[in-house]
């Protein structure tokens, strides 16, 4: 039976009587009618990808109306019908799902669950402390959620309103994420590493009024004092009037006391019902701050019923999930892959999701295989940067622990090396369990491109995402704009395609949306990413073309680190690119320009610019490579070619290209030679 069939039978069927007819009239009737067929069924179970897949990607690339349409009113529960599935118009960076519907994100995520199994485990804690877990059931969650909701609420917190969440992963976060989605509000969730300076332009940004934090965090054994970096970051933000503060250690904290409320002590004094609030599907769901190619990180906008839908069924799907199983993304809240394959995706799901707050290595470079052993964690999806790391390891710490429970292994944020994803496959997955690459964005809500799991696809190749998910349809272009069409060719890797789960814009700034990714090449999605389409017509992403890094799977742009640095007292410029890192895939390598006349002392000055990058964004954006140097390669018109700047950091001296368009062509050299000196002294250095 087709894996798409429960789904699609009545949608077989419209077909057979014609329900489905080209005129857009009757097109439009029928999806109101589907609507309301839909709305009165129970959600159906999507079975695993079988040999059929080809044929639904054709119907999602030819007839999106008809394919999101009945998937979209099967899959959610709806408070009020749409009456159009989708009007997009890529060149003018609109998408727009499921229009004149109303929807409850936390209503699909918990209530409808709640109604059917109150006790099944939706968050499985799995704590700093080795061995600690905390078992969340829906009931429970739902429960808490609602106290948050209505504690916001009691704080004026309304529809609409943008609220900021700084907290370590936990339950408590999750519950927070959902209130807002209850009531309406907005949440822009901060990774909890950020500094103050970065936390702060954030809650700028977003106008945020009230926040949400814990007195502490726990990662690796270490405390992270969350609350007095929330103090710190205020004092540029006296618009917050209200923050709640979650106890996670107990720690003497300082409270302002016109300001801060214990976030515990408000739940309790709170109703656990709170009445979920109808939103339009194109209302805001969250805010998540991103880093682009200039130095102001942009707030980028998901929606509410195509965001969900989206994550529901890439979560279940890409990994092949199957009701009772239990799943593991290790990524945390603050990152995309939190918000879509740890809460919202496996929530609507109904799923059972691990929550992980410790590191990989702590205690040992075990942790992952002693807790995939001990939770029976059937689904597991990680970083390329933890796999390489492990890898160092060798493979003691995996082989001692029984990982027969596993059936699926993900890789996400950046492309993952060969010898990680066969160390990956037949070390940690004992050669039987296929490894799901995936390849996607903040800006897309959920994979793009991504093998499938199931007996009738084993296709798999290491280091490739492979194939496009349904709905998703790239192309490869040259830097003219032209597609690159067959196989074996490489080039900018864009979408022509618009899918539920894309962004809706940069916060308080459509401009800069269209900017960044439309108005680059016309008619298509830009994603900055380069590709190569192989023989066999599947996809490889080649890295970053614009001016941004990928650090441990987390973007930054090159110019919010170049700003920092560029207010030293002593430094005239500083230019910043990435290099290949062994274990994080990509560091930062900064090259360095002294004002004139200015005599330091080089480690000195390093181990400063380092101390207010710390400072001012967080300790994963810090250059690992700091390079004095006379120059940088500018063109006449004075333009850094930055791709002189990365062959060098590579140690490829013979990629630079031609340098006969610089402005002064022999500073090539000298750059090279500073390079060198700069490797001999690390390597004096050990």
């Amino acid at each position: 039976m087709s894996y798409l069939q429960p789904c699609f039978g009545y949608l077989k069927n419209a077909l057979a009587r014609g329900l489905y007819a080209r005129e857009n009239a009757i097109k439009r009737r029928a999806v109101r009618a589907m609507s309301t067929f839909y709305s009165q069924k129970p959600v159906p179970q999507l079975d695993h990808i079988s040999s059929n897949h080809q044929e639904m990607y054709q119907l999602s690339i030819k007839d999106p109306d008809f394919f999101w349409g009945q998937l979209g009113a099967s899959r959610l529960k709806w408070i009020s019908n749409f009456h159009t599935v989708r009007n997009s118009d890529l060149r003018a960076g609109k998408h727009e799902w499921f229009i004149g519907g109303q929807i409850n994100v936390s209503e699909n995520c918990l209530d409808r669950h709640v109604a059917k199994d109150p006790n099944r485990i939706a968050l499985i804690w799995e704590k700093d402390e080795p061995g600690k877990t905390v078992h969340v059931s829906y009931r429970e969650l739902m429960d808490d959620t609602s106290r948050i909701a209505n504690a916001l609420k009691r704080q004026g917190v309304k529809k609409g309103d943008r609220v900021c969440i700084y907290m370590p992963v936990s339950p408590i976060g999750v519950a927070s994420m959902l209130a807002c989605a209850r009531i309406g509000a907005v949440h822009s969730v901060v990774f909890a590493g950020f500094s103050a300076d970065a936390l702060a332009s954030r809650i700028q940004d977003a106008g945020a009024k009230v926040l949400l934090t814990a007195d502490a965090g726990i990662r690796g054994g270490k405390r992270i004092p969350l609350k007095k970096t929330v103090d710190e970051a205020l004092r540029q933000c006296p618009e917050v009037r209200t923050v709640f503060v979650a106890q996670r250690t107990g720690a003497n904290i300082p409270m302002h006391p016109d300001r801060d409320i214990y976030l515990d002590r408000a739940m309790e004094s709170e109703s656990s019902h709170c009445e979920p609030e109808p939103m339009d599907s194109e209302d805001t769901l969250f805010i998540l701050y991103t880093s682009g190619s200039t130095g102001q990180p942009k707030g980028v906008m998901h929606s509410q019923a195509g965001y969900i839908l989206y994550a529901s069924l890439t979560q279940q799907l890409c990994f092949n999930y199957k009701p009772g199983d239990i799943y593991a993304c290790v990524a945390d809240i603050g990152w995309i892959t939190g918000h879509s394959y740890v809460v919202y995706g496996p929530l609507v799901n109904g799923a059972t999701t691990v929550l992980f707050e410790s590191t990989p290595t702590y205690p040992d470079p075990g942790r992952y295989w002693e807790m995939i052993e001990r939770l029976q964690v059937n689904q597991f999806y990680g970083a390329p940067t933890s796999i390489r790391m492990l890898l160092r390891f060798g493979d003691e710490y995996v082989k001692k622990y029984n990982r027969s429970s596993l059936k699926v292994l993900g890789t996400v944020g950046e492309p993952i090396n060969e010898e990680a994803w066969h160390w990956y496959k037949d070390v940690v997955g004992e050669g039987r369990c296929p490894v799901v690459d995936s390849w996607w964005q903040t800006e897309t809500g959920g994979a793009m491109i991504v093998p499938y799991p199931g007996p009738e696809n084993q296709v798999w190749k290491p280091s490739c995402p492979l194939r496009p998910f349904f709905g998703v349809d790239p192309v490869i272009l040259d830097e003219k704009g032209n597609e690159m069409h067959g196989d074996n060719v490489s080039g900018l890797l864009c979408l022509r395609s618009s899918t539920p789960g894309m962004s809706r814009g940069v916060y308080g700034n459509f401009e800069r949306h269209l900017d960044t990714y439309y108005r680059p090449y016309p008619g298509y999605y830009f994603t900055g990413d380069g590709a190569r389409r192989d023989i066999d017509g599947h996809y490889h992403i080649t890295g970053r073309v614009d001016d941004v890094m990928n650090i441990k799977g987390v973007r930054l742009g090159t110019a919010e680190v170049e700003d920092i640095m560029d207010n030293h007292h002593n430094v005239a410029e500083t230019a910043v690119v990435g290099y290949p890192h062994e274990i994080k895939g990509e560091g930062v390598y900064a090259y360095v320009i002294l004002k004139d006349g200015v005599t330091v002392n080089e480690e000195v000055l390093k181990e400063e610019l380092r101390k207010m990058v710390k400072k001012a964004i967080g300790s994963h954006a810090v250059p690992e490579m700091i390079q004095i140097s006379p120059g940088l390669p500018k063109t006449r018109s004075g333009k850094i070619m930055r791709r002189i700047l990365r062959s060098i950091a590579a140690n490829r001296f013979d990629k630079l290209g031609d340098v006969s368009t610089l402005a002064e062509p022999t500073v090539v050299n000298g750059l090279i030679l500073e390079h060198e000196k700069l490797l001999e002294a690390m390597e004096k250095k050990g």
